[in-house]
């Protein structure tokens, strides 16, 4: 079984699934596999190389081809789909299954139910889904903030003034992940999406202060369930013995399973606007993500009137 997996009673929630077998305990029912099946050859008995732990989606040609089948052949599909191990079995576009359906659901320990989406729209909306919801996850330290659409990630040892930051940038319209503690998840290889803890979510703690509760203070516009993670900001203390980037010619890089991110350092000094330095690293970092790179562009400029000079 995968390391990762959801109870089936979570989909069926989130999607307001009607249940058609009662009987069965779906928080006994683990998914652990994002992928999801549409059953073809299957209908028709060839069940090699079938992927049974998926859920299993029928439609509206699935469902009319199992009423054109006799009885008997279907109620002999229906013992080997339910006799294999899948998960669980959904029907699509209002289609309700058969009697026969949901005796052999009961009798192996399938859950049989149904939606009224369209088929197509239910598959990749629940394999989206599922991709986040069991993606590799890990937990790290630090605060989760929409800027400008771009997901800002700050890091840095405790008390360095992370919270406080997070809490500035929402006065300035940007919108909250999570603070103190992040999800991470990776979703595919160029993508990793950060969400809070349940127990944590849309609060931040402030020193000297406490807790306080971001969407009832600031509004619901101010909050985010989660957000891709495009860049990371360390806050660490200033150090004079420190050279630190002046140009930005040259990107550095943080690593999250197995995913890079960009990461910025920014040295912490009294008077330092932090907020507005996040919001220019925000804006720079989409601009170079546009084709634009603007310390690139200033050593051109150096280039070529050092050129220029020299042909004087």
């Amino acid at each position: 079984m995968s390391d990762t997996w959801i109870k089936l009673t979570k989909i069926l929630k989130n999607y307001e699934l009607k249940n058609h077998t009662p009987e069965i305990n779906t928080d006994q029912v683990l998914i652990t596999i994002p992928e999801v099946n549409r059953p073809a050859l299957q209908l028709a008995g060839f069940f090699e190389h079938f992927d049974n732990e998926r859920v299993q989606i029928i439609g509206n040609v699935e469902c009319a081809f199992l009423d054109n089948m006799g009885r008997s052949n279907r109620q002999w599909v229906y013992e080997k789909l339910m006799s294999s191990g899948i998960p669980c079995m959904i029907l699509c576009r209002g289609n309700k299954p058969d009697e026969d359906m949901i005796a052999a659901g009961i009798k192996y320990g399938v859950p049989v139910l149904s939606t009224d989406i369209a088929t197509s729209r239910f598959n990749a909306e629940l394999s989206r889904w599922l991709n986040v919801e069991l993606a590799p996850c890990i937990t790290r330290h630090g605060v989760l903030v929409d800027v400008y659409g771009e997901g800002v990630l700050i890091i840095g040892e405790s008390g360095i003034g992370k919270s406080e930051t997070a809490l500035e940038l929402i006065k300035r319209g940007h919108r909250l992940v999570t603070d103190d503690v992040v999800e991470i998840r990776r979703v595919s290889d160029e993508t990793l999406i950060g969400s809070s803890p349940e127990i944590t979510k849309h609060f931040i703690e402030l020193r000297g202060i406490g807790i306080i509760d971001v969407k009832a203070l600031f509004g619901v516009e101010s909050v985010l369930d989660s957000a891709g993670i495009n860049m990371v900001i360390k806050l660490e203390e200033w150090s004079r013995e420190k050279e630190y980037d002046r140009m930005g010619l040259d990107d550095n890089y943080i690593e999250f399973l197995g995913n890079k991110v960009v990461c910025y350092s920014i040295p912490i000094r009294p008077g330092r606007n932090l907020a507005v330095i996040v919001e220019s690293a925000a804006v720079n970092h989409r601009q170079k993500q546009m084709g634009y790179n603007a310390a690139q562009e200033l050593y051109n400029r150096v280039q070529q009137n050092m050129m220029k000079n020299n042909e004087d």
